[in-house]
């Protein structure tokens, strides 16, 4: 691809546009259509998008295998500590209306880290995916 100056211009604003609208399903996700697993999927797609146009190592070189990993886990324990607020506050697991001064103020705290902790999870897996198939070839994968 390094002999496609239009496409690689074009792809790093696609990047940025992509990138946008993750960020937007993800924060308008308890409005309509939408949500973490959504924005998770779309943020990763933009990583993929820049591993095709710029080669793997370059998509390695921007989120690292140790990160992927890291966001995978992260993710995970974001999602359950959520849950375990919800004990520690007096409530049940993942009961969000003790986490907030008002039980509408709770559910929408409680939401919104539920759901970030789904975008984490979903982007690094579906990156860990990409990187393991995309690697095989050249050796980089796992």
């Amino acid at each position: 691809m390094r002999n496609y100056l239009v496409l690689r211009v074009i792809a790093k604003l696609m990047i940025m546009f992509m990138v946008l609208f993750a960020l937007y399903v993800q924060f308008h996700g308890d409005f309509g259509p939408g949500g973490g697993f959504q924005a998770g999927v779309i943020s990763a797609a933009a990583i993929v998008f820049y591993g095709i146009i710029f080669g793997l190592p370059a998509a390695r070189e921007v989120v690292p295998d140790r990160l992927v990993e890291v966001m995978i886990a992260a993710g995970v324990l974001l999602y359950a500590g959520v849950g375990v607020a919800g004990l520690l506050l007096g409530g049940n697991y993942l009961d969000y209306f003790v986490l907030g001064a008002d039980p509408v103020d709770g559910q929408h705290r409680g939401i919104f880290w539920i759901e970030m902790g789904v975008l984490i999870t979903v982007a690094g897996v579906m990156l860990k995916i990409f990187y393991m198939f995309a690697g095989r070839g050249d050796g980089g994968g796992e």
